[in-house]
């Protein structure tokens, strides 16, 4: 059970900045998975309400949880109300990078080893009685890190249904963004029901690829 406290959860100006929260640090460890700790933690407004809401990423030895929370305030406290959950790939090459801009929420996570996946997962909420983020536009790179490997891109808008897949073969003679040509573009349909964030696809399905 949470009980929040104004005196312990608010900072000490008596008024909020935009996009400022007054959910302490220490406060929203109890959102945690058991057993993991603050990856990251991200501040901003996801309802439009001109708020701080939170995203924070938990990271446990074998898990990842993101979970994206409105700020809620009561006569005598305030809170925090889960709108979103995702599971990511338990082994990032780094911390996934998280950021929100006119209400849409963005996170671009990196995994694997030397053939990797950068995924882009955006969100937007659905407002109503139970608000809920819903998944509009997810796109995923597989690519080699070495260079030993042509590579695939795919990029899925969920709002139109517009789905593009792009093979990228290998230019031996270029390094980063030049080490591989995008020669094949394919555009098609891919309509969808609303998927929210716990119905997010594996990425690596997507790909076709088996990950390891």
């Amino acid at each position: 059970m949470r009980i929040w406290a104004i005196a312990a959860l608010l900072i000490a100006s008596p008024a909020i900045a935009q996009h400022a929260s007054p959910i302490s640090d220490d406060s929203i460890k109890a959102w945690l998975e058991k057993g993991e700790e603050v990856e990251s933690r991200t501040d901003g407004d996801l309802n439009g309400d001109g708020e701080a809401d939170t995203v924070l990423i938990g990271r446990g030895e074998e898990t990842r949880t993101v979970k994206a929370m409105l700020l809620t305030k009561g006569e005598f406290d305030i809170d925090l109300a889960p709108v979103g959950l995702l599971k990511l790939d338990s082994y990032p090459l780094g911390a996934a990078d998280v950021s929100i801009a006119k209400g849409v929420l963005k996170i671009t996570d990196l995994v694997g080893g030397t053939t990797a996946v950068n995924t882009v997962y955006r969100y937007r909420l659905v407002p109503g009685r139970k608000p809920r983020m819903r998944l509009i536009g997810l796109d995923a790179t597989l690519y080699s890190r070495t260079y030993a490997h042509d590579g695939l891109e795919i990029s899925w808008n969920l709002l139109t249904g517009d789905y593009i897949t792009r093979e990228m073969k290998l230019n031996k003679s270029g390094k980063g963004d030049a080490a591989y040509d995008r020669i094949i573009e394919k555009k098609s349909k891919k309509p969808s029901k609303p998927l929210f964030m716990e119905d997010t696809p594996d990425p690596d399905e997507l790909l076709g690829w088996g990950g390891g």
